[in-house]
């Protein structure tokens, strides 16, 4: 295949993806058959949908965490097929954040520059760029531990953000706030992705949180 047929208008080009899940016996249950998506560069596309419709089986698709059963998915103009994770450009924040609780505030935000040897001065700059980006500026000594639900999944989204991923994969990143605070985030994670212009795909079950955070929202349903 050459390059000019990987060629898309679209950052990321889903075609006819199916994913199964495998069970113990060996027996493969297909979760995703023939889906298609295409998401454009700085949109925000949410995947609405009860447990068991895919939508994590999906991000995690993207992200190479998961093998394909069949179809095509190009990212930036690249076929993914055998690109390892970490060199897909695209950046993943989990539903419990998954911070290191060694790592004070800046060094987990700084994880990712570290990885790209960034300079000392490139690190500083960075994380104070994103620390006041999501409303956290003064925060850099601060140990993990002492974070409550709702500045820790900050914390994960700046770091996230921090190498500056061209799309980032959000996995139900809200649900284990209560109400009022998932009101909140969800307009601050939509003004912050817009504000960096990084595209996403955002996985939720809450139908207001979709709204509020959602360019446009793509409804899953589990395969019958």
């Amino acid at each position: 295949m050459t390059k000019s047929e990987l060629t898309t208008p679209h950052l990321l080009e889903i075609t006819n993806l199916s994913v199964d899940y495998f069970l113990p016996d060996g027996s493969a249950v297909p979760v995703l058959k023939d889906f298609n998506l295409d998401v454009d560069a700085g949109e925000i596309v949410v995947l609405l949908g009860a447990s068991g419709s895919g939508k994590s089986t999906l991000l995690r698709a993207i992200a190479g965490l998961e093998p394909l059963a069949d179809g095509r998915i190009v990212f930036a103009g690249q076929d993914l097929a055998g690109i390892p994770t970490h060199k897909r450009n695209i950046g993943m924040v989990f539903q419990s954040g998954e911070l290191f609780p060694n790592r004070n505030v800046y060094k987990n935000i700084s994880y990712g520059l570290e990885i790209q040897r960034k300079s000392r001065a490139e690190q500083d700059a960075r994380v104070r760029e994103l620390l006041d980006l999501v409303g956290l500026s003064g925060y850099e000594n601060r140990e993990i531990t002492t974070l409550s639900g709702g500045q820790a999944q900050r914390v994960a989204l700046a770091r996230s953000l921090a190498p500056q991923p061209a799309m980032l994969l959000l996995d139900e990143p809200l649900s284990a706030l209560d109400r009022e605070l998932r009101e909140r985030l969800a307009i601050d994670i939509h003004r912050i992705l817009k504000a960096s212009d990084t595209a996403a795909i955002y996985v939720t079950h809450d139908h207001e949180e979709a709204e509020t955070v959602a360019d446009r929202i793509i409804q899953l349903t589990p395969l019958s």
